[in-house]
């Protein structure tokens, strides 16, 4: 009996000791996953709650879009000329200072807020969700903040009684522009590992980008493709698609990760005096629970149930957005030249009514995305309606890297 009683004992004092020296947490809160984006509520001011993308790879928050029912209040003092990647014009925003973001319980004061002149990005039409804009570096410097896959939560800590949880790694960051920078390891080959500077981006929808206009940047493989990697602020970013053998986080190793090498002038004007290497964006960053002390410049990682998922690319060479965020209403908006698409016949305003038999009212974009991304070594039929026609096509579903 005394036996027991010591170690009943024991476990309360351990508990104790455990619950006192657990981080405090300060807030939580839910988060939607589109794709691959983490989308929280915020508010500005008094607005309406708005959906922005949570983008590590901006500093301020960038409002794209308002839509009916949205409602918010700036003052503006200056219009900015903003630059980013992409190989076309520099984009203006009116710009508005000392505003007050509210994330759950979290105020954060005198952050500046950015307005589009033009909406480049369309952001609720090519995810299928109301999505108003982007909130940058401005989101992590306040907190220590981890951004967790598995209960899909955000969680702001106390600063004064935070400890590194089990099971996470940590890497030191760089902070250069108020942008955050990790060390990586990359085997470009079957025999050559090399350390790369890459930029932690969590508003670039790919797995990772190179570098390619440097004498020491990572080469790419020779099983590529071209096509479409993304919308930077100054333009499309188009490019190579490969795979390199493996990326390394710590002691965690991503295996054939598909990789992108962006065009010289996508992205010369922007990173040409820098040494960065490239960046990880947010596709790669999913597979991570991660918490970012900006602060103490620390990232903290840890593989969640994405980790070992295969990596995919855009097979069919298809690009969609949905016409009416509210409604599956999916059509056709780029096709990557010399893709199976291209030769299939698929065109840009192509409406989109099946998917290998299933029809698309029945899927949203991302269901559909995800069949376009998906290898076979099966055609995929695909029915389009074009100029009051239904036409039937097969593309070529075999993965060309």
């Amino acid at each position: 009996m005394r036996k027991v009683l010591l170690f009943t004992l024991c476990l309360l004092i351990c508990s104790d000791f455990k619950a006192v020296n657990r981080p405090k947490i300060i807030n939580s809160i839910p988060f939607e996953t589109v794709g691959s984006y983490v989308v929280i509520r915020v508010k500005i001011n008094d607005s309406s709650p708005l959906n922005l993308i949570l983008d590590s790879g901006i500093r301020n928050t960038i409002i794209t879009e308002l839509l009916e029912g949205d409602r918010i209040t700036l003052n503006y003092s200056d219009v900015k000329d903003l630059m980013g990647l992409g190989g076309g014009e520099h984009l203006e925003a009116y710009s508005s200072n000392y505003n007050t973001l509210k994330v759950g319980k979290i105020k954060m004061d005198t952050k500046t807020v950015l307005v589009l002149k033009n909406d480049i990005f369309n952001l609720s039409r090519h995810t299928g969700t109301k999505i108003n804009g982007l909130i940058g570096v401005d989101f992590f410097q306040d907190y220590i903040v981890e951004v967790n896959y598995a209960s899909r939560r955000v969680i702001f800590y106390d600063k004064s009684s935070f400890f590194v949880p089990k099971g996470y790694e940590n890497l030191s960051m760089s902070i250069e522009g108020q942008k955050m920078f990790v060390e990586l390891s990359v085997l470009e080959t079957d025999t050559v590992k090399r350390k790369v500077k890459m930029l932690i981006d969590t508003g670039a929808e790919l797995n990772a980008w190179f570098q390619t206009f440097k004498n020491e940047s990572v080469h790419s493989s020779s099983k590529s493709i071209r096509g479409t990697i993304g919308q930077g602020l100054n333009g499309e970013i188009v490019g190579k698609i490969g795979c390199l053998p493996e990326i390394c986080f710590g002691n965690h190793c991503l295996q054939n990760p598909i990789v992108s090498f962006p065009d010289s002038s996508s992205i010369a004007d922007i990173i040409g005096n820098s040494d960065r290497d490239g960046t990880i964006g947010s596709q790669i960053m999913s597979r991570f629970n991660y918490i970012i002390d900006f602060q103490q410049k620390q990232f903290y990682f840890k593989p969640n149930y994405n980790f070992s998922n295969k990596f995919t690319y855009n097979v069919a060479g298809i690009e969609i957005t949905q016409i009416y965020p509210s409604l599956p209403f999916t059509e056709v908006w780029k096709v990557w030249e010399q893709s199976p698409a291209a030769k299939a016949g698929v065109q840009i305003g192509d409406q989109i009514m099946e998917v290998n038999g299933k029809n698309s009212f029945d899927l949203n974009i991302n269901d559909i995305k995800g069949i376009f991304q998906t290898p076979s070594k099966y055609p995929m039929r695909i029915k389009i309606h074009r100029d009051d026609k239904e036409l039937m096509l097969e593309i070529d579903m075999h993965s060309q890297i």
